[in-house]
């Protein structure tokens, strides 16, 4: 009989599974509190706060029998051995780090999660050994790029890299050095030549999975994103002296474009677009804008849909302008390509959560994870739980129970599959 099936999933998600998603909720909530900033959670990378929280999951990861370790991007890992070592592994992940004053399970959930299904093992051991990597940034608040834990084990720090600063001038190698790590070890956090996959665990930070009534999605992909910006120049006047028709306003210009944006993204399944910043120039109540500028944030699946509505929205803002008499820019900010999970793993996911006794649902992720990174070196696959109203990002976030059990017996469901898959592992 196979290790894992010794007892049966269903009997451990008939005994367990609800109190191992109690306790994981718990243990979000108790991570909440241990923050940089009182009354508040936000934890960014290597702060004080980030070394009281890693110091209480290594506990739990040491008594769930993993063998723990913090590597030279402070991203926190433990192995929870195989039933012969050496042998091939399975990394379970997501990250420590938080916006500013965030919610309690964004990130963090995935790691409990991941803690809890090593726990529901209960001692047995797999033909494969299974990494629990709780990473120490993705968020990017710090230093305003993000993944820097994924990016470690990808092999994706170099030393332009690590000469960023944070906005008290601390280079990402100094704040490393600080918290008693050394950079000369980087090499050394990447991931193991044994891994076989990637999975994590996240909230879906979005309402789609509770609009359709559904605990459990499986990301197919992660949109690529286009960011950038569209200026709009035409000429000040006043604006009471001035008749309509000889005006040149760049502020009904981008008005127009703006929705010209939105009708474009409702035109195309699964695009979003938002025009999140407009200012304009020079900002007075009875003065003609001479300039508009409004951001653009465009995202979608499939990179080749939205590089043609990128083409799209600009041919819209130049005949926009010409018609108005107005000049008009485009600085792009940011390129970021979309990034398909792993069609295997998300087939055995879905077989994991049907056998779970869960309706299975792709979707599409529109904001990064380190699954995206990791995704680079390994084939990745994502589970989103719910997330009631929607909300994440704010101190209301919050995850249902039930939705935490179905995961957890999921979870068990694909660990069963994969040391089935011997073709993967062996």
């Amino acid at each position: 009989m196979d290790l894992l099936r010794q007892r049966s999933v269903a009997e451990i998600r008939a005994d367990d599974l609800r109190t191992h998603a109690a306790l994981a909720i718990d243990r979000c909530r108790t991570i909440a509190g241990m923050s940089d900033e009182a009354g508040r959670t936000t934890r960014t990378f290597l702060s004080p706060a980030m070394r009281t929280v890693m110091a209480q999951v290594q506990s739990w990861m040491e008594s769930a029998g993993c063998t723990v370790w913090t590597d030279a991007a402070g991203n926190l890992r433990g192995v929870y051995a195989a039933s012969e070592m050496p042998a091939p592994r399975l990394i379970i992940g997501s990250h420590l780090d938080t916006v500013p004053n965030a919610g309690a399970f964004d990130g963090i959930l995935g790691v409990m999660i991941g803690l809890s299904l090593i726990e529901l093992l209960a001692g047995r051991r797999l033909p494969y050994a299974i990494e629990l990597v709780a990473f120490s940034e993705e968020e990017g608040v710090r230093f305003g790029v993000p993944f820097i834990g994924s990016r470690a084990l990808v092999g994706r720090i170099d030393a332009s890299f690590l000469l960023k600063t944070d906005a008290n001038g601390v280079s990402i190698a100094k704040a490393i050095g600080d918290f008693g790590l050394d950079v000369a070890n980087l090499p050394d956090a990447a991931v193991d030549p044994s891994a076989v996959g990637y999975l994590e665990f996240h909230i879906e930070q979005g309402p789609v999975l509770e609009s359709r009534a559904v605990s459990l999605g499986i990301v197919a992909a992660i949109a690529g994103q286009t960011r950038g910006e569209v200026v709009f120049a035409g000429a000040a006047n006043h604006a009471g002296t001035t008749p309509m028709h000889l005006r040149h306003d760049a502020v009904v210009g981008m008005a127009e474009w703006i929705a010209a944006v939105e009708q474009l993204a409702r035109s195309v399944d699964g695009m979003v677009a938002t025009v999140g910043r407009v200012t304009c120039t020079p900002g007075a109540v009875n003065v003609i804008a001479s300039e508009a500028t409004a951001s653009l944030d465009l995202r979608h699946a499939d990179d080749a849909e939205r590089h043609a509505a990128i083409e799209r929205l600009l041919a819209t803002a130049r005949t926009i302008a010409d018609a108005r008499g107005l000049r008009v820019e485009w600085h792009q900010h940011m390129e970021q390509r979309a990034v398909a999970m792993d069609s295997r793993l998300a087939q055995m996911l879905e077989t994991a959560i049907r056998q779970s006794g869960v309706a299975p649902f792709r979707m599409t992720s529109g904001a990064g994870h380190d699954a995206m990174i990791m995704a680079e070196r390994m084939p990745a696959a994502m589970v989103f739980l719910q997330s009631p109203g929607g909300v994440s990002h704010h101190p209301t976030e919050t995850v249902r129970q039930q939705d935490v059990a179905d995961a957890l017996g999921a979870g068990l469901e694909f660990l069963a599959l994969l040391q089935d898959a011997k073709d993967i592992y062996a």
